[in-house]
């Protein structure tokens, strides 16, 4: 399940890297591998990796570790009313994260909030000020926005930013959803959200957090927003992650830092010319035993 984006991009030059022309198209692919305890595997090479589109054996052109390419984090967060009760410890870490992992002059990031409506609070910045000054706005609707109607635009809000920010980023793209899953309202299906990330380039990082005493004591409605994250997780490249008893919001934050900072960057130029936009299935994997490899599994390749 690799993270990729087809962009016409320069290569950076070095003496196993050949520089490409502006007019060639790139495939970059962004990945995380692990062993099968979690731990992360910082110390691959390119020589290391198997990559194939559509079956077809790939060469790996061009390689790094702790990729160096500017980061564009979009920070999605589920302001419904089932989310009212944790929305500010998800505030306060959302602010440590941001803080920590954006670099100034390179690095920016986009602020949504999802209800019964998808808003772009904060537009793509490098301000470490601003971001703060946006989470402090977060809110759930109001007591007679709720009577008009409630909905939780989970979908909407993954294809919307998708659309309008990302597919114009190049470099490294992540979202941070931040949610219990349970989608209700969207104009579109989690498949066409799943979509609509992938043809960005766009890893999700699901973080479910819920209010069980919300559904009275017991999310029953839980499974169902665990497997949407970890569908929409899962396919795009990203990871799933849980906040529960000895796990705090704050803490997966962290982990999610340490993936970021960990992964491989990889690079290659399809022997197959592209006649027709569409999706290509993708597969990476290690020459290594027992190693897993975390990356979306196919991109979007446009003419």
């Amino acid at each position: 399940m690799l993270a990729a984006g087809a962009t016409a991009v320069r290569a950076p030059a070095a003496q196993d890297q050949p520089t490409f022309s502006t007019e060639v198209k790139v495939v970059n692919v962004f990945a995380t591998v692990r062993t099968k305890t979690g731990e992360i595997i910082r110390n691959l090479t390119k020589d290391d990796f198997v990559l194939l589109e559509n079956g077809r054996p790939q060469e790996i052109r061009y390689f790094s570790r702790d990729s160096d390419l500017p980061l564009t984090i979009g920070l999605l967060v589920d302001t419904s009313l089932s989310q009212g009760r944790v929305l500010e410890e998800e505030r306060g870490a959302s602010y440590r994260f941001l803080d920590q992992v954006l670099r100034e002059n390179k690095d920016q990031a986009v602020i949504v909030q999802f209800d019964q409506a998808v808003v772009i609070r904060q537009g793509l910045t490098g301000s470490h000020k601003d971001l703060q000054d946006t989470l402090s706005l977060l809110d759930t609707p109001s007591a007679e926005q709720a009577r008009n109607g409630s909905g939780t635009l989970l979908y909407d809000a993954v294809r919307e930013t998708s659309i309008k920010i990302m597919r114009s980023q190049n470099g490294r793209k992540a979202f941070i959803v931040l949610t219990d899953g349970v989608d209700f309202g969207s104009q579109i299906s989690l498949t066409d959200a799943i979509e609509a990330a992938q043809r960005a380039g766009t890893l999700v990082y699901c973080i479910l957090f819920s209010d069980e005493s919300y559904y009275g004591g017991h999310l029953s409605i839980g499974p169902s927003g665990k497997g949407v994250l970890k569908r929409l997780a899962g396919e795009t490249g990203g990871g799933y992650f849980e906040v529960k008893r000895g796990q705090s919001v704050a803490q997966i934050y962290q982990e999610i830092e340490d993936e970021l900072r960990s992964q491989y960057s990889l690079g290659f130029v399809s022997d197959q010319p592209v006649r027709s936009s569409g999706f290509r299935k993708l597969s990476l994997k290690t020459v290594r035993k027992g190693l897993l490899v975390q990356a979306t599994d196919r991109y979007y390749a446009e003419t």
